[in-house]
């Protein structure tokens, strides 16, 4: 445990339903274990503990049961926070300060030095994209502008880990897939980043390791290219062959015995991946008029 980066066991979040007198679980006996240098995701429909999960790692939730721990020390403490950069899903700066000025004052908090958080501010708002508006005020910011400078502050302090809440809400395909960019050059300098998003294309693309939470539950956990292998299916990979050649090659394939399914890669999408496996724990019955519904069991607490 004390070897992980992010490690928690038998983590567990109890609330006061509403109009309830019993006690509902958010979280129920999560253990969780992210290594160094890792880009880990943490995915799971509305409702399944992802927030909950994250503010207690934070420390801004106190858990009802269990332990979690950030860089060795307890989730919460000071040491902690220090060496923890932070996203929320909701992007809250202060408005009247310019993209540099945020910049500069999340570096005081964090104790750096002025010329290094200068220096830093710099690097940022060129890596974000954002330069070119540094002095204007968040007011005026769109929303995908206030994602970048969101991602600029939680890397202000130079963290070894980054709990990121949807990173790209709000991002134009071209800024996407900057981010992207970003989050795996700072994950191959050795810093962890832990995030959620609902979208699995983005997940698929920069993550090394997912889990999928349900009511509260881990599901499931692994490496994202071993989770995607279709293990029913075998594949060899060629350079480009001629349209007219496709069939011969089918043709020695099968005379061999072996039907020939379709030329494609051999991988499902995380995208089934992850309703399969939703599904596998609560099945989706339709109702009268065609809409997908299930009532939510006691226990289960919505929009965490």
């Amino acid at each position: 445990m004390d070897e992980s980066v992010v490690a928690a066991r038998g983590l567990v979040r109890e609330f006061r339903a509403p109009f309830r007198r019993k006690r509902v679980q958010a979280v129920r006996g999560l253990d969780l274990d992210i290594g160094r240098g890792c880009v880990f995701g943490l995915l799971g429909p509305n409702g399944s503990g992802k927030t909950t999960t994250i503010l207690m790692l934070l420390g801004l939730l106190r858990p009802t049961a269990g332990d979690a721990r950030i860089l060795g020390l307890p989730a919460g403490h000071r040491g902690a926070r220090r060496r923890t950069g932070f996203l929320p899903e909701e992007t809250r700066l202060y408005e009247f300060l310019t993209g540099a000025e945020t910049l500069d004052h999340v570096g005081k908090l964090y104790g750096v030095a002025r010329q290094e958080r200068r220096q830093r501010a710099e690097q940022l708002l060129e890596r974000t994209g954002m330069w070119a508006d540094r002095n204007r005020r968040l007011h005026t910011y769109s929303k995908g502008m206030a994602r970048r400078i969101g991602l600029a502050q939680a890397l202000m302090a130079d963290p070894e880990l980054i709990i990121l809440d949807e990173p790209t809400s709000g991002l134009d395909p071209i800024g996407n897939r900057e981010v992207r960019t970003i989050l795996r050059e700072v994950a191959d300098g050795g810093t962890t980043i832990l995030l959620t998003s609902h979208i699995l294309a983005d997940v698929a693309d920069v993550c090394d390791e997912i889990a999928i939470m349900h009511r509260g539950r881990l599901l499931l956990r692994g490496e994202v290219k071993q989770l995607l292998a279709d293990a029913e299916r075998l594949a060899w990979e060629t350079g480009r062959v001629p349209e007219e050649q496709r069939d011969k090659v089918r043709r020695a394939i099968e005379a061999e015995g072996v039907p020939v399914i379709g030329v494609a890669p051999p991988r499902t999408t995380l995208e089934s991946l992850f309703l399969e496996t939703i599904a596998r724990d609560e099945p989706i019955r339709p109702t009268g008029d065609g809409q997908a519904s299930k009532k939510a069991k006691d226990g289960d607490v919505p929009g965490t």
